[in-house]
């Protein structure tokens, strides 16, 4: 038996040494070391000899078979480096080729123009502030005093969730609430910028999602005048110096009064011109004194504060500052549109 064993180990290790494969290599394995292979056979044979014997060749047994599964690993070790070696030999850097130019991305051009907000209201004192775009009906309605049955709610065309109660916000001015609550009793001036959601046929001047920023200043003695005097500047810092508002009435059931404001066409400048339907004006924003029902809801008392809020739609500014017709582009991912915002 000592012998047998001897002999299987030369046998063993030659083969090895044979095995330039991991196939190769595996059928050694389950040739010597697998379940039915040739020193698990001698192994089981121990049973048979004489209770003298088997000590002895049971110690030889295990020390071969040490032996062999440790050549095994060694082997297998070698291979996978030379397999190593060879894959980075295919697949060397040849540092003398230029190098694949990098292709930067660009800022969404509703990105920029929403930067461009943002950088303008800071410079009168206004803080971004954001707001969830899921929202109770309590506050995306209810609180800005427009109740269940009012009749203002089929201006909005809502996207209700599974959840009862719950809806994708149909406009930012839910955010008034939230920043008053969160600041009362303190003064605020904010922006409140977000998407919005509306239950809408999508054509060129609408879409289902779309940007709006919302404006909100809350404090002692705030007029019509103040409105009028931070849209002004606005709309001059956005599209030129020379640019002009008109404000005319409107109906916002968050505002008292409310208006819309008009700015002199940047194409024709007032002459009259199909992008402006011939009136020499272009609707840019709405706007309006906080309706005292809505301080109230926030936590304001309406005899002590009075405020302005105002609601612009970033896409309507970059589609007239840019010339552009179809405000689906915006969300289309038509990489020669975005492009030319690069």
């Amino acid at each position: 038996m000592l012998s047998q064993l001897e002999e299987l180990r030369e046998r063993a290790l030659h083969d090895l040494e044979a095995a330039t494969t991991v196939e190769s290599l595996e059928q050694w394995r389950l040739a010597y070391l697998g379940r039915r292979g040739q020193l698990t056979t001698v192994l089981r044979g121990l049973g048979q000899l004489s209770p003298e014997e088997r000590p002895a060749v049971g110690r030889v047994a295990n020390t071969i078979k040490n032996a062999l599964e440790q050549a095994y690993e060694e082997r297998a070790e070698t291979l996978r480096q030379a397999a190593l070696a060879e894959e980075l030999e295919r697949g060397a850097l040849d540092v003398r080729l230029p190098g694949r130019p990098q292709r930067l991305g660009y800022l969404h051009p509703s990105t920029q123009t929403l930067r461009e907000i943002y950088a303008i209201f800071a410079q009168m004192g206004f803080q971004v502030l954001r707001s969830g775009e899921v929202e109770d009906d309590a506050t995306n309605f209810q609180l800005l005093n427009l109740p269940p049955d009012h009749p203002a709610r089929d201006m909005w065309s809502t996207f209700y969730l599974n959840q009862p109660g719950l809806l994708l916000r149909t406009h930012t001015s839910p955010g008034q609430i939230h920043a008053m609550r969160r600041f009362h009793p303190e003064p605020i001036r904010v922006i409140l910028p977000g998407k919005c959601y509306r239950y809408e046929q999508v054509t060129q001047r609408h879409e289902f999602q779309f940007y709006q920023v919302e404006g909100l200043a809350i404090g002692y003695n705030i007029t019509m005048a103040d409105l009028k005097g931070t849209l002004v500047h606005f709309a001059r810092q956005m599209f030129g110096a020379e640019r002009r508002l008109r404000f005319r009435p409107s109906y916002f059931p968050f505002t008292e009064p409310s208006a819309e404001a008009d700015m002199d066409c940047i194409i024709c400048e007032g002459q009259g011109c199909p992008l402006c339907k011939y009136t020499g004006w272009l609707e840019i924003l709405g706007c309006g004194m906080v309706h005292p029902t809505v301080l109230r809801n926030g936590g304001y008392d309406p005899d002590v504060y009075s405020g302005f809020a105002f609601g612009m739609g970033p896409e309507r500014i970059t589609m007239l500052k840019h010339g552009i017709a179809d405000i689906r582009s915006f969300f289309a991912n038509d990489l020669r549109f975005l492009q030319q915002f690069g």
